[in-house]
């Protein structure tokens, strides 16, 4: 029997969403957003049979889902993931986890409690580069991780003015919250160690500029909220002696967008690293994964052919959800992982804002 899936919100994620459950032969069966006219729209582009406008009265009148995709602006992923468990379903949600690592907690909790499969679309660990990364990982090639620096930077990437993405209440905070993928990426490659401290800033110079403003994102709102940064410069060092260090901009004085993780390893070091053209747009971007070894003396550079994947690894970290509950692959990306993300964001907006160094407990 084929894993019944209803989606919540008709964002913009939401093809890759659907591309990624039906790859794992799952069956997408129901949407559900506040503004049902979008629903619908979805789901006669996406042939979706049953469409609500209340996500309550889809868990309630679809019964028979087995599973619950969550679309949403950042202030509903923790209520409406705890909704779904409670209902006895499994949740995939969208990134960031939640607001802040008490939801997370609390969403992690009461998985375990409902015995049930939750999970993130940090999507770019399902990336091929990813993958080829983590295959030498495994196989013991690049030792411990010493170091590494995460990077999404933007010059002219600002998601629009007023909407939920620049208010703080909504959406928890800017590109520090909004780009946390290459941040989650590095700690994965690490291992995901304990942190111990972290020491911030965050930048706001250009936050209400409209020359900074991307190529995409949602329209300007003209009373909006605009309170978040448009940058954010970061160290982690965790209780094993590990650290880390972030980048992570809307809006920068960079030469161009540029998505990265650079690790140094006792036995190897390694970048996974996406390059933007002036477009901003994933197709016109050029990927590269190399490792970096010492041979017989000399310095190595190898560079990793893999396929290419313009979607950053979106639609497969959907199909990874699914394979997870029917027990044909292992998640991808954990709760405690999740709480161990939130807890590191927390810690830099509130150094940021201090000015000092805050530990982790």
């Amino acid at each position: 029997m084929s894993i019944r899936i209803g989606i919540i919100g008709a964002g913009g994620m939401l093809s890759y969403h659907v591309s990624g459950f039906k790859s794992a032969n799952a069956e997408v069966v129901a949407i559900a957003d506040v503004n049902e006219s979008a629903a619908r729209m979805a789901a006669e582009q996406h042939d979706i049979p049953k469409v609500f406008g209340d996500p309550a009265t889809m868990l309630k009148e679809a019964s028979d889902l087995d599973a619950i995709s969550i679309i949403v602006p950042n202030k509903f992923h923790a209520p409406l993931s705890l909704m779904a468990l409670k209902a006895g379903k499994h949740v995939f949600c969208e990134k960031p986890p939640a607001l802040n690592a008490r939801e997370a907690k609390a969403m992690r909790d009461t998985a375990k409690k409902a015995k049930k499969t939750l999970m993130f679309n940090f999507n770019n660990r399902a990336r091929p580069e990813a993958y080829a990364i983590m295959d030498y990982i495994n196989a013991g090639e690049v030792g411990r991780i010493n170091s590494a620096q995460a990077k999404w930077i933007r010059r002219t990437g600002i998601p629009g003015f007023g909407g939920w993405f620049t208010n703080k209440s909504v959406a928890g905070g800017g590109p520090l919250i909004d780009l946390l993928h290459m941040l989650d990426l590095g700690l994965y490659f690490m291992e995901y160690p304990e942190p111990e401290y972290v020491l911030a800033q965050t930048f706001s110079d250009f936050i209400k500029d409209k020359a900074f403003k991307g190529p995409w994102g949602i329209p300007d709102v003209a009373k909006g909220v605009t309170d978040v940064e448009n940058a954010c410069h970061g160290f982690v060092r965790f209780k094993t002696g590990q650290v880390l260090s972030l980048q992570i901009s809307w809006a920068e004085m960079v030469e161009r967008e540029e998505v990265s993780v650079v690790f140094q390893g006792t036995k190897a070091g390694g970048m996974v690293q996406r390059l933007f053209d002036e477009d901003g747009i994933d197709e016109t971007a050029v990927d590269s994964c190399e490792l970096y070894v010492q041979e017989f003396g000399r310095s190595v550079d190898r560079m990793i052919t893999v396929p290419s994947n313009p979607d950053m690894g979106r639609s497969r970290s959907a199909a990874n959800f699914v394979y997870t509950i029917n027990g044909s692959e292992k998640p991808l990306n954990t709760p405690d992982q999740a709480v161990a993300l939130m807890k590191i964001v927390d810690a830099t907006y509130k150094s940021a804002k201090s000015g000092k160094p805050v530990k982790i407990s």
